[in-house]
């Protein structure tokens, strides 16, 4: 590919620490809880062997928080997406700590993902949890949530499905708010920022910076639903 057509990333790989830990269930536990990237539309029920709702997670990080919410919520499947192999093995290490059975992991960058392997219409909700908010203006055309990916990720989206981004980025938040606003297919209950959901947990990064007096945005829509005849 052309380096003028290369699109642009969101994240930037870096290498981080990979414990001897995260190494042995990276290498024992990605064939059976991770999921090959696909140029082709997955069936999502085959990956979990089960029916039931399914919740996209983008950029989990180290799976602290990821595996604490399939923890509390065993009815749901959640579907992972990360690219630093360090968080991949982080939280395959939890999945099999707490004998989880409701996660799948993706190690891919979430735009193709979403693009390329999730059907339209098939995500009960959609977790971005402190996407790098690339400060600097001259960076913002790298932040994640943009226009075209918001309207991408609300195709994915069943009719009442939810879209719930958290930032602690005050500027980045109220961009985050503006863009999501500005959808049709998006509707917001909350009329502006969301109180922070109960069934979000408080990571520790997210407590040390409150304790420097540092604030989070919870931005959370809904997809409307689909018109008589129409599509979702």
């Amino acid at each position: 590919m052309d380096a003028t057509n290369r699109p642009i990333r969101s994240f930037v790989l870096r290498q981080g620490r990979f414990s001897p830990g995260q190494q042995r269930a990276y290498e024992t536990l990605m064939p059976r809880f991770g999921v090959p990237f696909s140029p082709v539309f997955v069936d999502l029920d085959a990956i979990f062997g089960r029916k039931a709702p399914k919740v996209l997670e983008i950029g989990f990080g180290m799976g602290e928080t990821t595996a604490r919410i399939a923890s509390e919520n065993p009815q749901n499947d959640y579907l992972g997406v990360e690219v630093h192999t360090p968080g991949v093995g982080a939280l395959l290490k939890r999945i099999e700590e707490h004998a989880l059975t409701n996660i799948r992991v993706i190690q891919h960058d979430a735009v193709e993902v979403v693009r390329a392997m999730i059907p339209p219409g098939s995500l009960a909700g959609i977790h971005v949890f402190f996407p790098d908010p690339w400060p600097k203006k001259r960076h913002h055309k790298r932040r994640l949530i943009q226009a075209p990916f918001a309207e991408l990720l609300a195709t994915r989206l069943a009719p009442g499905g939810f879209l719930h981004v958290a930032t602690d980025w005050q500027e980045y938040a109220e961009h985050i708010l503006a863009t999501l606003s500005a959808m049709a297919a998006l509707e917001n209950p909350h009329g502006g920022f969301a109180v922070r959901p109960a069934d979000r947990p408080q990571t520790k990064f997210e407590t040390r910076g409150r304790r420097l007096g540092h604030d989070s945005w919870d931005v959370i829509f809904r997809k409307r639903p689909s018109p008589p005849g129409g599509n979702p």
